[in-house]
């Protein structure tokens, strides 16, 4: 009797493993991007993904984000003749340009208060060389890229 249950167990045991590897459950695997234009990664040096297997989380992609902002520029020296000029996104403040001619060989500063809501964009998309972690969905044809390992 002892033996016939423990065949028992030993066939149930299998028949679990086979079924989550029949299903192929989430899974973490590595990848090293080989291309951005296509994008391509290849998985553990076994098979190149190419974009249409690969789902972008926003840790490796360029995205804006609006901020508030309450900042001063830094103090831009001028001197004779010299000239400053900058602009601002459409719908900021208006254009603005500045001119410094000072007489008599002087010089002069200039600076920026910058405040209010403003967008910005973080360029964080995935370069050649990264190394990134890669979630492969359940059935395994797609894989979410999660994030890049390392890098500054």
């Amino acid at each position: 009797m002892l033996s016939d249950a423990a065949g028992l167990v030993k066939i149930l045991k299998k028949t679990a493993v086979e079924a989550m590897d029949a299903t192929k459950p989430v899974n973490v695997c590595f990848g090293t991007v080989e291309s951005v234009m296509p994008l391509q990664i290849n998985v553990e040096q076994k098979m190149i993904l190419g974009s249409a297997q690969l789902t972008l989380s926003r840790n490796v992609t360029d995205f804006s984000v609006d901020v508030t902002a309450d900042w001063q520029t830094e103090s831009h020296a001028q001197t004779t003749g010299q000239e400053c000029q900058g602009e601002t996104e459409p719908g900021g403040n208006p254009e603005h340009a500045h001119k410094f001619k000072m007489q008599g060989g002087g010089g002069g500063s200039h600076d920026h208060k910058i405040s209010g809501k403003k967008k910005i964009i973080l360029h964080n998309a995935l370069a050649v060389g990264e190394i990134v972690i890669l979630l492969r969905q359940q059935g395994g044809q797609k894989y979410i890229v999660l994030d890049r390992i390392g890098g500054e």
